[in-house]
């Protein structure tokens, strides 16, 4: 079970379940213990009502008592038995219920007055739970001890006992529900920090925030801080990594600009070879240089990114650039993308793909691109189209390999497409470049849903 709240309620459920069903066996066991002395105190005052209505005939013999006010005695077989013994005399009387059976008393020997309790068998193959005490009686000619016997049938108690614990069912198993519905409220009030937690943890990853904020528990109060303290570090190592790239890049451009000017001196003192040789690798280290420059600022991961990026938003910043750049013929744009759409890519990482997709778009276009973003059922979809000569088919698995120039001609270092796949890779994006019919080149990338 990986549920906190599953393990919590399997464990409530069954130490519930336990203690109710040892409750329930305590319960039965007090009201059997008071229930046998209820039985105890109605045997003992049925003796005391026997022993008070004995009398004797002149012949010192006892005489049958008269009538008790229980019915039972009077009924065979009831389950209410009495039985008087006078050994001296060898006389012996019983209740009507006993019928023809005899009481088989043990016998032990006992203080007069004195009460013994014992578990003999009865009529009809029953139990008796049977009180005997022997008493001293004076007669017309002498001194008898008399031992007076009341019992009950066993089954009587036992079937009392039985419909405690029946009676004690219904409510044992409702107030099991009342306890594991306690114990569920109880874990969804201790369990809302941690889902506080979880959802504060889903807004960072959703670049909806940058800390976890709110109230906490005592508890939980040093793991958010441990969080809030990676997030921050993390943070200063890209910015850091970042900062370094660019002051790399920075620092080269001096060296790199002082070469490209000894390659021009050397053109106009006629070292034409050595120039050219100069330029090449000053250009290509400028290249490279500018290339890692712009790869440190795209993030490692999707996760790492700092919020969601607008696609509307970032396309007019880079349409309004390349409006601005030069061009020996018109260009029209064309674009078709909802205001409120956007996509779980860094702003600045979905500047960097479609900026290098459109610039390539605009190198190659006669009079026309066009732009649209908009939702389907494989997340949200954005195609880029231009009215230029396209790609031949055998270059098109190549042109997105670091440093491959399809043109020569056209401006450029080819590294734009190779860091557009790099983007792709990082963000796991659907990419598609294809030729249009009858010219002009088809790009489609697809986002996963925000």
């Amino acid at each position: 079970m990986h549920s906190i709240r599953t393990r919590f309620l399997t464990t409530a459920i069954i130490s519930t379940c336990l203690a109710l069903a040892l409750s329930a066996w305590i319960f039965t066991e007090l009201f059997s213990q008071s229930y046998l002395r209820r039985v105890d105190l109605e045997l003992t005052e049925l003796i005391n009502q026997l022993a008070g209505s004995i009398e004797f005939d002149a012949n010192g013999l006892i005489r049958p008592p008269a009538p008790t006010s229980d019915r039972r005695f009077e009924k065979a077989y009831s389950g209410a038995y009495w039985q008087i013994e006078d050994s001296k005399n060898n006389r012996r009387l019983r209740s009507v219920s006993l019928w023809d059976y005899v009481i088989p008393l043990p016998n032990d020997i006992h203080e007069l007055g004195s009460i013994h309790r014992y578990s003999l068998p009865g009529p009809d193959n029953s139990t008796l739970i049977v009180q005997e005490r022997q008493l001293l009686f004076t007669t017309p000619t002498n001194l008898v001890t008399v031992r007076i016997a009341v019992a009950l049938d066993s089954k009587s108690v036992e079937h009392a006992i039985k419909m405690f614990a029946l009676d004690l069912i219904p409510f044992m198993l409702g107030l099991a529900v009342i306890l594991v519905a306690t114990s569920a409220a109880q874990l969804t009030y201790g369990l809302k920090p941690i889902s506080s937690l979880r959802e504060g943890l889903q807004k960072i990853h959703n670049r909806q925030s940058r800390r976890l904020h709110g109230q906490y528990p005592t508890e939980l109060l040093g793991m958010v801080q441990v969080i809030n303290q990676l997030l921050e570090t993390q943070e200063k190592s890209l910015e850091n990594a970042r900062k370094h790239a660019s002051n790399l890049a920075h620092g080269l451009k001096t060296p790199l600009t002082t070469l490209l000017n000894d390659a021009r001196k050397l053109h106009q003192h006629g070292e034409t070879d050595l120039a050219d040789e100069i330029e090449a690798v000053a250009l290509t280290m400028q290249n490279h240089v500018n290339g890692e420059l712009t790869r440190s600022r795209i993030v490692n991961s999707p996760q790492q990114r700092q919020s969601n990026a607008n696609i509307a938003q970032v396309t007019d910043e880079i349409i309004r650039t390349l409006k601005r750049a030069p061009r020996d013929t018109p260009l029209t744009w064309k674009k078709s993308i909802a205001g409120n759409l956007t996509v779980g890519v860094d702003p600045h990482d979905l500047r960097e793909l479609l900026g290098n997709l459109l610039e390539n778009a605009w190198k190659w276009a006669h009079s026309e691109i066009s732009i649209s973003a908009a939702n389907s059922t494989d997340g949200i979809v954005i195609d880029i189209k231009d009215d230029g000569q396209g790609v031949a088919s055998d270059h098109i698995g190549h042109i997105m390999k670091r440093g491959i120039r399809y043109d020569s001609k056209v401006p450029g270092t080819g590294l734009g497409l190779s860091i557009v796949a790099e983007i792709v890779n990082v963000y796991s994006l659907g990419f598609e470049l294809k030729n249009r019919d009858p010219h002009g080149l088809h790009i489609r990338v697809v986002f996963p849903q925000a």
